[in-house]
């Protein structure tokens, strides 16, 4: 029998027991019987920004003769060619907006001493878009991030106001240098100019703080020796909950519950592997690490559609990298270390090699955004309601320069993009104008300028598929 008494459960309701605390997912529960329900409720839009690290084959000037970022094609219906950076996201055009040809001018070298120093401070511009002071002190400065600004408003009424993620260590080994502080290179996520919010690489981690997994050291150490899925510590109150719900609603729990209970045998996994004494391929990287990036990235994907489903942050940032980094990915049939293979030295064959290896991560994205296509919330799916948000700070790697850089957005923000569009910007147009637009898409619509905006950058094909210096004033 479906739950239609007058009653309803409220939409911030955890199932708890030893200190774990498992959010539901939405439920036809939730909304009132016989009294009006208001969509904004549950249709705040999820942010998720981003970065990769080194730029784009594409951004250079022959990637670009060769279209290997930007399409040919202007406007609706372009076509990604089959060497093109975002030719994986094929699949999801209709959710695709390409933005080209703008500028991180903030990331470039203001002062002699500064020059050389665009890998050590390009990250903390990504989502700044301001110039970083140079410091290795306590004095760090840079700007407050697109993601916090959103955060600030839209994300407090959540049980984590926003959600810091990355893929490689940001402890600083390995030297910061030019004078620069490791948190301009490790945080894209700032809560104020003085004040970053580092990434956890540890999917563990991730894992606990969402669903608490133990209340305290002893009860989680306990857990993990007995092996123990934090579902069984609330098998009580899951089975008198079900006992309130419709068949519909009891489905979506379970699924909801198994996808938990899959991520975390997973966790685990990875864990028994990397304890048990064979050679790691990152044997520097915590127990919880797994050590190939596909599987890792694919754990935090699906750490942020849980999130995502039980409304516990509606605000993610994620580092795909780190600046400098060495580290090599045979998965993707690329030799090269990533940041050698960024210095590509204008040679075409290297060039191609390093686009393949681009290429390569891009195309771990569809995972995650079919996972969140096929997750229903209300009416639509999860895809419609989200805004990812996806670029570099970082243009062409081989020279460390900064104009022309990548960037594009997925997802249809609640209906505010369309998609299947690219839009290419007038010659010198910063970034900040894109990230602009965007944040009055969410609302921000009081904001008269970010970063070095100087003014909002149309997201619409009704303004001309190739942008004129007038459309961005």
């Amino acid at each position: 029998m479906e739950f239609i008494t007058g009653k309803h459960i409220a939409r911030r309701t955890f199932v708890r027991g030893m200190g774990a605390a498992v959010a539901l997912p939405f439920l036809d529960a939730m909304v009132p019987a016989g009294r009006p329900w208001r969509s904004e409720e549950i249709d705040k839009t999820r942010l998720i920004c981003m970065e990769e690290v080194h730029g784009a084959a594409g951004s250079n000037d022959w990637g670009a003769k060769n279209h290997l970022f930007a399409p040919e094609t202007l406007g609706k219906d372009f076509e990604l060619r089959e060497d093109n950076l975002l030719k994986p996201l094929e699949a999801y055009q209709d959710y695709l907006t390409i933005i080209s040809n703008t500028d991180v001018r903030m990331a470039e070298a203001w002062d002699a001493p500064e020059i050389g120093g665009d890998h050590f401070r390009s990250s903390a511009v990504f989502l700044t878009q301001s110039h970083p002071r140079q410091t290795q002190g306590s004095d760090i400065y840079v700007g407050k991030s697109l993601d916090q600004i959103y955060a600030e408003r839209f994300g407090q009424d959540t049980p984590i106001p926003s959600l810091q993620l990355c893929i490689e260590s940001t402890d600083g080994s390995g030297g910061c240098h030019y004078n620069y502080s490791c948190a301009y290179t490790d945080a894209i996520s700032w809560a104020s100019p003085s004040e970053p919010y580092l990434g956890t690489r540890n999917p563990r981690l991730v894992f606990e703080r969402m669903f608490g997994a133990g209340s305290t050291t002893e009860e989680r150490v306990t857990r993990r020796q007995e092996n123990r899925s934090i579902l069984d510590w609330i098998t009580g109150e899951v089975a008198s909950l079900k006992r309130e719900l419709g068949v519909t609603d009891q489905r979506r729990v379970d699924g909801y519950l198994e996808d938990v209970r899959e991520l975390e045998r997973r966790l685990q996994m990875v864990e028994q592997r990397n304890s048990s004494g064979e050679e790691r391929a990152l044997p520097e990287a915590p127990v919880g690490v797994p050590d190939t990036f596909e599987e890792h990235m694919k754990i935090m994907f699906d750490l942020q559609l849980l999130a995502f489903e039980g409304d516990l942050t509606r605000v993610i940032s994620f580092k795909w990298g780190r600046d400098g980094s060495n580290r090599i990915f045979p998965e993707s049939g690329i030799d090269r270390p990533i940041h050698p293979a960024s210095h590509h030295g204008d040679d075409e064959d290297r060039i191609m090699e390093w686009n393949r290896l681009h290429q390569w991560r891009v195309g771990l994205l569809p995972y995650f955004l079919e996972r969140l296509e096929n997750s229903m919330e209300g009416d639509t799916h999860l895809l419609d309601k989200s805004l990812i948000l996806w670029g570099s700070p970082m243009a062409d790697g081989n020279l460390h320069n900064h104009r022309r850089c990548p960037l594009i957005t997925l997802g249809k923000a609640n209906g505010q993009l369309e998609g299947n569009l690219h839009l290419k910007a007038p010659d010198g147009t910063p970034m900040a104008n894109a990230m602009l637009s965007l944040l009055h898409m969410l609302g921000h619509d009081e904001l008269k300028g970010f970063g070095d905006s100087t003014g909002p950058l149309p997201f619409s094909a009704d303004r001309g598929f190739t942008l004129t210096a007038d459309d961005v004033q």
